[in-house]
């Protein structure tokens, strides 16, 4: 068993204030690595010490594992927290936490190189008798891809083999549109992730994106804590979460979750991930999607409706801790949601935002809760993601919880940028959503294209 007492931080923003405040608790010292960019933010004040790592360009600081271990030995750490995104999603820091005798906070090496293949995960997912969205394996050239896309039947979705975040990922309605879309798909694949490699998938058009949080052991042992509905995406990128998801009933709700459970089991996973599937709701079918090996943006819903705390339990499990409780300690209460607040403006189709916060005034109330590295004055780098942070309620049922979100949203003042909160209470209040009558592509195909969408509040 390690005994953790300091750990790194190799991270920014409202991930890296969370790990810190989570640390706090457990009395575990923390050192966050920082870019040029970021020595006067919020967190680099509330860490008890603050490194730089590099410029503020992430391929110069966040994604340099050489730079990121001499910071962590050199200060005398003895883990490093990745967060998510950035080198989270890289099995290199895992490896050199290894190699170093330093404990990762998070899934093993193996498993993030692994499960982020996406040939691989959807093969872990066939072995355990979970069904996948009709597709192929990797395709080789654009003929192969139209010959599977032949026997798979019209629309399909080319996807990177690689990487996440809707990069390299096309939809294609017609065989008309495959060749140019193959090769936007595969030049996006390779500058993002340095690997070109597609496969394709059979395109469900009314679906639901839903993703179940695991914990492992790494012995076998996996739990999982319900699930999160993240339909509402703009270009594959998640904007509201909630749970549990109104499209499950009961049953559907339990098949779902213990064929998470399975999946990673098989892989006798490691620490907190998410594995993501695709509803659909024409057929009442779920298909397995993918995994994520690594805390997840949205955790702080599935931590409202359990009260367990997913970040403390990281830490327990890295140190060769059992996990504090069992499947049956999970219970599900409430309801939860969670809306993304980006530095951005709907109106000029989410053009991002940097510059100086002027005013930041945060709602507050006994039911939210704002995860969020900002303030007033703080200057948003153009750098990195453009997420300020995240409000999260809660409510007994999901129209109370829709209630609180939207007077939540209506009370959080921020000028001197561009924000997605206008947005966000369109969203809210928009009759399709109050009914829970929204699927992947209802922001793009529906939302954005009503008439009044590009009107300022």
């Amino acid at each position: 068993m390690t005994r953790i007492s300091r750990v790194l931080i190799a991270n920014r923003g409202e991930i890296a204030l969370r790990v810190i405040q989570a640390c706090r608790e457990m009395n575990i010292e923390t050192i966050l690595a920082v870019s040029e960019a970021d020595r006067l933010s919020l967190p680099a004040q509330m860490a008890d010490r603050a490194v730089c790592i590099g410029p503020p360009l992430p391929s110069q600081s966040y994604l340099k594992v050489d730079t990121i271990m001499a910071a962590a030995i050199g200060t005398g750490a003895d883990a490093i927290h990745p967060g998510y995104g950035f080198l989270a999603e890289q099995p290199e820091l895992a490896k050199a936490c290894a190699k170093y005798d330093l404990a990762f906070i998070g899934p093993r090496a193996a498993h993030i190189k692994q499960m982020g293949d996406k040939i691989f995960a959807r093969q872990v997912a066939v072995d355990s008798g979970i069904s996948i969205i009709p597709g192929s394996e990797l395709i080789a050239d654009y003929r192969q891809a139209a010959r599977f896309a032949e026997r798979t039947g019209y629309p399909i979705l080319l996807k990177a083999a690689a990487g996440g975040g809707g990069k390299g990922m096309k939809i294609v309605k017609t065989p008309a549109d495959l060749r140019v879309a193959f090769n936007e798909a595969s030049a996006e694949a390779r500058s993002a992730f340095g690997d070109e490699r597609l496969y394709l998938e059979h395109y469900v058009e009314n679906a639901r994106h839903v993703e179940i949080q695991i914990f492992g052991d790494g012995r076998g042992n996996v739990v999982h804590l319900f699930e999160r509905d993240c339909s509402l995406q703009r270009r594959y990128q998640k904007l509201v979460e909630e749970a549990p998801s109104v499209a499950l009933d009961s049953a559907m709700r339990e098949k779902i979750c213990r064929a998470a459970v399975k999946i990673a089991a098989q892989i006798k996973y490691r620490n907190a991930g998410t594995v993501e599937f695709i509803f659909d709701r024409n057929q009442a079918q779920f298909y397995f999607l993918e995994m994520n090996t690594r805390i997840q943006v949205e955790h702080p819903v599935t931590e409202q409706i359990t009260g367990i705390d997913l970040v403390k339990e990281q830490f327990g499990v890295a140190a060769g801790n059992s996990l504090s409780f069992g499947q049956k300690d999970v219970k599900l209460a409430g309801h939860a949601i969670e809306c993304r607040i980006n530095a951005e403006s709907p109106e000029n189709n989410f053009l991002p935002s940097p510059g100086k916060i002027e005013q930041w005034i945060a709602p507050q109330g006994d039911n939210i809760r704002l995860d969020s590295h900002c303030f007033a004055g703080y200057v948003v780098p153009p750098f990195y993601d453009s997420l300020l942070g995240k409000i999260i309620v809660t409510g007994s049922s999901r129209p109370e919880a829709v209630a609180e979100m939207s007077a939540a949203l209506g009370g959080f003042q921020i000028s001197g940028i561009h924000t997605n909160i206008s947005f966000h209470r369109r969203i809210l209040d928009h009759p399709d959503y109050q009914t829970g009558e929204i699927n992947t592509r209802w922001i793009e195909s529906r939302l954005v294209k009503e008439p009044h969408f590009h009107e300022d509040d």
